[in-house]
């Protein structure tokens, strides 16, 4: 044999003990070198869809490869999802998924085509953006102390708007209720948006909202904040405090996004998708748009987003169990 020979059966060695192969390893170093698609597993103009198209764009104009982005709508997020189980894992077909389809279904729905520890490889978390916990103005309460203060005065009088049975706004006030020893009325829409209408309308009374649609509401003295729902302030209202600091302790409920791939993603590829996603988002133009929508960046790589898969499954597990609320 060769000494070229030798040389090359003695790098297709080291990879395999390594447990990476050679070509795998090449694969990764040249991703991408066609065009991405990344799929969206809810509709056209949502929070998801704004993120998941403003992070393709500029990933795609770093990395001179078109990235395509295909809203796969259906089931709260379970079509998308579903789908991306079944492509390729070579790195081309990824997701952006949500706190919503990968930690809180599996508690929502009785059951799930797929595992969401199984069949996904996390990649990177992209960021997290609050709720504000927002009242019509003619609710007589200007502090959340004096909200919970009501609400135990007349227990289930005080009407809260969701997105619908199961969805982080359904839960996420329940979660607040039971840690407040509150009673709510639950008066579920399809959707946030009307929900937030007959909030406005004075039709219910209160809402957990994304900071990002109750902004404006909330400046024009249409509705009133009283708290949000991340750990730390928002730069976009640094005058309304958390939940946590008024006497809840370590009160959080946010919706986080993240980037997903196929069960089975080679971990150089994984890894080097999370680096070209992670330089996106540590561009300053970039987290200056987020911010504007109200989502701080989390740059977390893939061992940290699935601690915090894991930690959110167990934690929107046990608010189901309290809420009472029955699995679909």
């Amino acid at each position: 044999m060769s000494t070229r020979g030798k040389f090359g059966t003695l790098l297709a060695l080291a990879a395999a003990l390594c447990g990476t192969p050679a070509g795998a390893q090449e694969t990764a170093a040249k991703w991408p070198d066609r065009p991405v698609h990344f799929i969206v597993p809810f509709a056209v103009g949502g929070s998801t869809d704004l993120v998941m198209r403003r992070v393709a764009d500029e990933l795609g104009k770093q990395t001179d490869q078109p990235m395509i982005v295909e809203n796969r709508v259906g089931g709260g997020g379970l079509v998308g999802s579903s789908w991306l189980t079944r492509q390729k894992p070579d790195g081309y077909t990824l997701m952006i998924g949500t706190i919503s389809t990968h930690a809180m279904h599996p508690s929502v729905f009785k059951s799930l085509p797929y595992d969401i520890f199984k069949d996904f490889t996390p990649i990177t978390m992209i960021g997290s953006i609050p709720d504000l916990i927002v009242v019509n103005p003619a609710v007589p309460a200007r502090t959340l102390q004096e909200f919970i203060a009501l609400a135990k005065s007349e227990p289930g009088r005080i009407s809260y708007g969701s997105g619908g049975p199961g969805t982080s706004s359904h839960l996420g006030t329940e979660y607040f209720a039971a840690e407040a020893g509150i009673k709510l009325n639950h008066i579920p829409y399809k959707g946030s948006g009307p929900a937030l209408v007959d909030a406005l309308g004075g039709h219910v009374d209160m809402m957990l909202d994304v900071i990002m649609t109750s902004l404006e509401p909330v400046k024009s003295g249409r509705m009133r904040a009283l708290a949000v729902t991340s750990l730390q302030r928002s730069p976009l209202m640094p005058d309304v405090p958390t939940v946590s600091e008024l006497g809840i302790k370590n009160f959080e409920a946010i919706i986080w996004f993240a980037i997903y791939g196929p069960a089975g993603l080679p971990k150089d590829l994984q890894q080097r998708i999370a680096d070209k996603v992670d330089a996106v988002l540590e561009r300053p133009e970039m987290k200056a748009y987020l911010l504007q929508q109200g989502i701080q960046v989390v740059a977390a790589g893939p061992a940290q987003l699935s601690a915090q898969m894991k930690a959110d499954y167990a934690k929107w597990k046990h608010v189901v169990e309290i809420s009472g609320f029955q699995p679909q």
